[in-house]
């Protein structure tokens, strides 16, 4: 895998991803409009994934979301499984930290599980 340059517009979505929130596609093309074009937004969401700097998952509404990733590349070429929260209110959405048992399954090899879990933040909760 060729090693990612760290352009201005690289260190932007970077920059953009610190937070440990996920961020829709269309959110971050919208953020980047006056920067960057669509496509190059996606050219870079696209290495960045692909080298484990970010992961990605689909909401309830199929639209595809990214957040900074936890682990190293080799870690994730093997099972990759976590949850991610994402609140009906406010719409903010994050990786959640717990524990996944992914049951083995006849016949199959099981090679990522993604998990949405959806509801209300503390934030909404409280206000």
């Amino acid at each position: 895998m060729n090693k990612i340059r760290k352009t201005k517009s690289v260190k932007l979505i970077i920059d953009a991803l610190k937070e440990n929130k996920a961020i829709s596609i269309i959110e971050l093309v919208d953020r980047f409009s006056d920067k960057m074009n669509k496509t190059t937004v996606y050219r870079i969401l696209d290495r960045l994934e692909k080298s484990g700097i970010l992961h990605s998952f689909k909401d309830q509404n199929g639209l595809k979301r990214y957040a900074k990733s936890n682990t190293s590349r080799k870690e994730t070429e093997t099972l990759s499984s976590h949850a991610h929260f994402l609140c009906e209110d406010c719409g903010i959405s994050s990786c959640v930290s717990i524990d996944l048992n992914i049951p083995s399954a006849f016949n199959y090899t099981i090679k990522n599980s993604e998990h949405l879990l959806l509801g209300q933040c503390g934030e909404c909760l409280a206000g």
